[in-house]
């Protein structure tokens, strides 16, 4: 203040020196310079001896929970089928009738497909003829027994080739799209049509040779697919295969399940969770409240703090170091570093330095899932 004062008599004093109008102008310029750079300088000095003090950030928070985790063991797998075969042609002829509809629903022994066997069946019909005079002639003591013999055999021929004629479900299940139609020469070993079984199904998948010593037959398995979303299906572990796969390492495991109203289908691509039976706690965060780093994962701890000049409480946080267990959905286990029911900074969390002040806003806060269904983009 003693300066700008000094500066503006100075100013004041060439003012004097100058005479005239044009120097009484620009004696009032100068001192109207010197004035306002005093202002300035008084302003900045004021800046600088009062702390900065910065506004407090707003974050998303989440309690540490404690929850009863049963451990479980991951991987991807297919749906295959229980029973499915694609039906084909023992002989070669011509198509006479094709007696279903692609998709229906087929019961064991239903016909589906006649070839023209008009030949076969004459054939057949002479065979039966003359088994009924062997056997009329046997009973009188006419021909011996090896001529009953023959005559039966050469009938029971002559019918099998008329049954080859016909393709019939083996076992009940669900039809696919017909290859063949009505008048279409086929040769023998011809593809008709699919059949698969689709209550129950199986579950082909495998898992690494270190966790072959935690699985028994009789084991939860839950079931997850793309191609039906939101919906868990549940079955039980009933297979691990005998050998281990000498270039994966890897043990095959099969698990059967419940499919009543046909949503799953064979080659479908499964998210597999085998269920442990036992259980442990476990101290459970969202995966986005981990900064995770080369030096170490950590989390922000929200705390309260009391500004010892005013008294005044306020929140702010601290980053605390944590190992992070299993991941589940979006969340994840912390092994160490945490206490239940300590609050943590729950997204965001890249944006934040140790010892910040924060305020707290759900509002906005995100619901994190066991078992996420992201919308498609």
């Amino acid at each position: 203040m003693h300066d700008v004062a000094k500066t503006i008599t100075v100013a004041k004093t060439k003012m004097r020196l100058i005479r005239g109008p044009l120097g009484k102008a620009i004696g009032g310029l100068i001192l109207l310079v010197v004035v306002l750079l005093g202002i300035k300088v008084m302003q900045i000095g004021k800046m600088m001896s009062t702390p900065m003090v910065m506004p407090a950030t707003t974050v998303t928070s989440v309690p540490v929970k404690e929850e009863d985790w049963a451990p479980r063991l991951s991987a991807v797998g297919s749906v295959s089928a229980v029973q499915g075969a694609v039906l084909s042609t023992d002989l070669a002829g011509t198509v006479a009738e094709v007696k279903f509809e692609s998709g229906a629903i087929a019961k064991k022994g239903d016909v589906l497909v006649k070839l023209v066997a008009s030949q076969e069946e004459a054939d057949l019909e002479l065979a039966r003829n003359d088994m009924a005079r062997a056997r009329d002639l046997a009973a009188r003591k006419v021909i011996s027994k090896a001529e009953i013999d023959a005559a039966e055999s050469k009938f029971k021929q002559k019918e099998g080739v008329v049954a080859k004629k016909e393709v019939r479900a083996p076992f009940d299940g669900q039809l696919g799209i017909r290859q063949v139609n009505v008048g279409q020469m086929i040769k023998e070993g011809q593809q008709v049509v699919a059949l698969t079984a689709l209550d129950p199904l199986y579950v082909d998948f495998a898992l690494p040779q270190q966790e072959l010593a935690k699985l028994s037959a009789g084991f939860e398995v839950r079931v997850r697919t793309d191609a039906v979303p939101g919906r868990e299906f549940k079955g039980k572990l009933t297979a691990v295969n005998s050998m281990v796969d000498t270039v994966t390492r890897n043990v095959t495991l099969q698990a059967t399940l419940d499919n009543p109203d046909h949503a799953l289908r064979p080659g479908t691509f499964a998210k597999v969770e085998v269920m442990l039976p036992e259980k442990h706690k476990a101290l459970v965060v969202p995966g986005s409240a981990i900064s995770y780093a080369p030096f170490g994962d950590s989390v922000f701890v929200i705390e309260k703090k009391k500004d010892e000049k005013t008294g005044k409480e306020s929140q702010a946080i601290r980053q605390q170091f944590v190992r992070v267990g299993e991941a589940r959905g979006d969340f994840v286990s912390i092994n160490d570093g945490l206490k239940p029911n300590e609050t943590i900074v729950s997204t965001g969390v890249f944006k934040l330095r140790n010892g910040m002040t924060v305020t707290i806003n759900n509002e906005l806060a995100p619901k994190p899932q066991v078992n996420p269904t992201p919308v498609d983009s």
